[in-house]
């Protein structure tokens, strides 16, 4: 599933090809359930013929504002993936929603496991009220932080997935912010140093910047795989310490990586380091 530094890296490319200002003149969608909210009917009556006057994101979630005064919210999850392309260009089976765009454009949302979601919501704020702060912009200062790190007795793995502590962690990014701070992801919240909860905040900060920088980790070539708008690939997978790197050695120490599973998820540490 794209994280923060996926969804970061397709709201930049979004807005690099001019979105902003452009006006939706006709949407199909092919596969109804991609459409979560409201019904289908009243979801085309709402977003056709409104301009797009903003596109940012907000943990996991592309957000477009609109000329109406409504917010769409598009949630990838697995496989859902945007792309920009001429009108004219024949429909994949798996292009779910089709955005006609002035200029003979269209923004196809692809989506081959069909898990993502879009949303037409009055209100965004009641929606993101759900969610933790955001660990980068605004920054998250690192007093809140260890306040409500502080607050639970939970294994730090889950912890980190938990959309409501903190926004727009996910595997990927967890296991190498964890493996950064030397932590154990079974090691309890409440039981951390003031020292290792600033090794974490600091960790989980670098961790997320590298993932922008790098824009995204492409960890494969198939449907299921993250790329960014225009099929770009991110390279973030090549600076990856831990994470799918069972067998390999340590880059800090040497010993060879595990995989363990925590929580139910998967989850990768080197056993020396993370103690």
């Amino acid at each position: 599933m794209p994280e923060l530094p996926e969804v970061e890296t397709i709201v930049r490319d979004l807005c690099r090809q001019k979105l902003i200002g452009q006006k939706i003149r006709k949407v199909h969608v092919y596969w109804k359930r991609t459409v979560a909210e409201p019904p289908l009917k009243e979801f085309l009556s709402r977003i056709e013929n409104t301009i797009i006057q903003r596109i940012y994101r907000r943990a996991k979630l592309i957000v477009i504002s609109l000329s109406s005064g409504d917010t769409l919210l598009i949630h990838l999850r697995m496989t859902g993936r945007i792309h920009l392309c001429p009108a004219h260009t024949p429909r994949t089976t798996h292009d779910h929603v089709v955005v006609n765009l002035e200029g003979h454009r269209d923004l196809r949302f692809r989506d081959s496991r069909k898990f993502g979601r879009w949303y037409l919501i009055k209100n965004p704020h009641d929606y993101f009220a759900r969610l933790g702060p955001e660990p980068l912009n605004p920054p998250l200062r690192f007093s809140c932080f260890q306040k409500r790190l502080k607050r639970y007795h939970r294994k730090l793995k889950p912890l980190l997935l938990d959309q409501s502590f903190v926004a727009g962690l996910g595997n990927i990014y967890a296991d190498e912010s964890l493996w950064q701070a030397r932590l154990h992801p079974e090691r309890l919240s409440a039981s951390l140093s003031t020292a290792e909860i600033k090794n974490l905040y600091d960790a989980i900060r670098s961790v997320l910047k590298r993932g922008i920088r790098n824009l995204g980790t492409s960890l494969g070539q198939s449907d299921y795989n993250y790329y960014s708008v225009g099929g770009r690939r991110g390279r973030n997978q090549d600076e990856l310490n831990v994470f799918r790197r069972t067998g390999a050695p340590c880059p800090r120490c040497n010993n060879i990586i595990e995989r363990i599973l925590v929580g139910q998820r998967s989850t990768h540490i080197c056993p020396s380091c993370q103690k």
